[in-house]
């Protein structure tokens, strides 16, 4: 400031002493004023300088000029400095927040006052079909057209949540997306959304598995109880007796069956997988398979054609009685659903890329292709009245179903109305390892089905 005066001075008194010497009084009087207007005209330019400094948007460059006009420039670098590393960090603030919510498991969507989308994470565009550039600045009601959603959005009162089908759904996926809106700030809304078809599904199987547990266990004990009823009521016949007693124990085996598969799935679920430790020879496991469908074709008074190809000389690791109990479930399923005069056919062989194939091929009356991809689910039945007459738990092919995936196996099943089926469990080369009790035979090849 100092400095800012004694220029203004200076130019006063070199006008006022050029002017005096050029024209004495009448010439200080202008003297003084061209000083004058010199001294603004260059503050002006300075001034000037600043001004268009700022408009080209220059405050991290150099500051233009000296004196105070530079020291306003100076200040006024150093505040906008401040503000902009201001706005970075909170921009950078605000870029991780949306990341986060981007990385979110649920759905989020901002609305605006009228319910227009300002902004929604890529969940959310998956949960309702959005496009998260195009559908910005969209009316929400005009995206989801869901009518529970419309009645829920309208009403109000956002306490709980509505479900409603999500985008991509099918009458063989259906999709199901909780949604549930949380208002905010002035009239804006935070929407908040969830995939639920894994719990609704998981909550239908528990429904569906109590029913179907309830329903296997009331027919047998139906027909226990009226046949205790009978006997204790009615003086029979010892021959006819002893029909009531067999069939009444045929019952209760098959309650036993019921519950022995059960337990059987609830610790396959509820255990650990088997490690490598132990080792079961293909060849064992399938003698013992061969003589449990031989007994069970005789106690079923079935005439068939049971063939056990010899199996290549190899041991698989993993849990001997699991690995028996998947292997007999699918060589008892294909003796009970051939009928008489079929052809069982149990083979094993080695694959190309070192992997053994089990398969199981029977000449029963095949299964239809919309029938397959549920046959591994409990208590699905393609036809209720035969697996019954077969005596059947509607378990057999779930068990296999857990005990191939916990050996990392894989189930492969070919089958055909009319043409019979095949069941395959293909197990990997890791698991294998030659057997030293047998010499290595050539590989069999299953007979086509």
């Amino acid at each position: 400031m100092f400095w800012r005066i004694a220029s203004f001075l200076l130019c006063l008194s070199s006008g006022g002493v050029l002017g005096w010497a050029l024209g004495h009084e009448a010439g200080a009087a202008a003297g003084l004023a061209g000083g004058s207007l010199l001294w603004f005209g260059i503050d002006l330019a300075r001034a000037t300088q600043v001004v268009n400094w700022l408009r080209r948007g220059a405050p991290a460059g150099a500051t233009p000029g000296s004196g105070v006009w530079g020291q306003v420039a100076d200040r006024v670098r150093r505040v906008l400095r401040a503000r902009d590393a201001q706005a970075a960090e909170a921009g950078q603030r605000l870029q991780e927040f949306l990341s986060a919510i981007q990385a979110s498991p649920n759905g989020v969507v901002l609305l605006d006052a009228d319910g227009r989308i300002e902004w929604c994470n890529h969940t959310a565009a998956q949960h309702f079909g959005f496009d998260p550039d195009r559908d910005l600045q969209q009316l929400i009601g005009n995206l989801v057209r869901d009518p529970a959603f419309s009645s829920y959005y309208a009403g109000g009162n956002y306490s709980h949540e509505v479900t409603l089908q999500g985008a991509g759904t099918s009458s063989l996926r259906p999709v199901r997306i909780a949604v549930h809106l949380h208002p905010y700030g002035e009239g804006r809304k935070l929407m908040l959304s969830r995939d639920v078809t894994a719990v609704e599904q998981a909550d239908t199987m528990r429904r569906d598995f109590v029913a179907n547990v309830s329903h296997e266990i009331r027919t047998p004990l139906t027909v226990l109880a009226g046949f205790v009823e009978t006997l204790q009521s009615i003086d029979l016949p010892q021959d006819e007796r002893q029909r009531y007693l067999q069939m009444m124990a045929q019952q209760a085996q098959r309650m036993q069956s019921l519950v022995n598969d059960l337990l059987t799935l609830s610790r396959l679920e509820g255990s650990p997988p088997p490690g490598a430790a132990e080792w079961s020879a293909v060849g064992s496991l399938l003698a013992q398979c061969e003589y449990d469908a031989r007994s069970l074709a005789k106690a079923m008074g079935k005439r068939l054609e049971i063939t056990f190809a010899p199996p290549p000389a190899v041991e698989v690791s993993g849990s001997p009685t699991e690995l028996l109990s998947a292997l007999s479930n699918l060589v008892s399923n294909a003796v009970r659903y051939t009928p008489s005069g079929g052809e069982v056919v149990v083979a094993a062989r080695r694959l190309d890329d070192g992997r053994l194939e089990l398969a199981v091929r029977d000449t029963g009356p095949g299964i239809a292709p919309e029938h397959i991809p549920r046959l591994t689910e409990r208590f699905y039945r393609v036809d209720r009245s035969r697996s019954r007459e077969t005596g059947g738990t509607g378990l057999g092919l779930a068990i296999v179903k857990h005990v191939v995936q916990r050996h990392g196996a894989e189930l492969r099943i070919d089958s055909a109305v009319g043409a019979g089926s095949t069941f395959a469990i293909v197990f990997p080369a890791a698991r294998l390892r030659p057997s030293a009790n047998f010499a290595q035979p050539a590989a069999t090849e299953p007979a086509a089905g």
